[in-house]
């Protein structure tokens, strides 16, 4: 279950399921090429699909990796060394989560953009 705040626990658009781990846009790109990719993908793809330049990825990959999101082995492919990466089962929980949320915050958006301006008055067509 997504944790929320009411609106009387705090303020009305704070939105505590925004993970800082996973609204970051890079991991974000990351945990969304993983979660299509049961099987994993190799560093070189999530490169190419994230636009991610080598270092950028691997620190990315780091900080998924601490926060238990990921896994990263490597391994050996016709001799050759390759690291595949996959989501853990909490990552892909967190992940949903933070869709969850994410779904919340373009609802308020959508309502409240559709409210009048405070003092503004909206006209009738003649």
């Amino acid at each position: 279950m997504t944790k929320r705040k009411s609106r009387s626990a705090g303020p009305r658009f704070a939105y505590d399921g925004l993970d800082r781990v996973i609204h970051e846009r890079a991991r974000l790109s990351l945990l969304t090429s993983l979660i299509t990719h049961a099987k994993g993908l190799s560093f070189s793809e999530l490169k190419e699909y994230c636009a991610l330049t080598d270092g950028n990825l691997n620190r990315h990959l780091q900080v998924l990796e601490e926060a238990r999101l990921v896994t990263v082995a490597k391994r050996h492919d016709n001799n050759r060394p390759q690291t595949v990466c996959r989501l853990t089962p909490l990552g892909r929980r967190r992940y949903l989560e933070y869709l969850e949320v994410l779904e919340q915050v373009l609802l308020d958006g959508s309502r409240a953009s559709s409210e009048p301006e405070p003092g503004s008055r909206r006209h009738a067509s003649s």
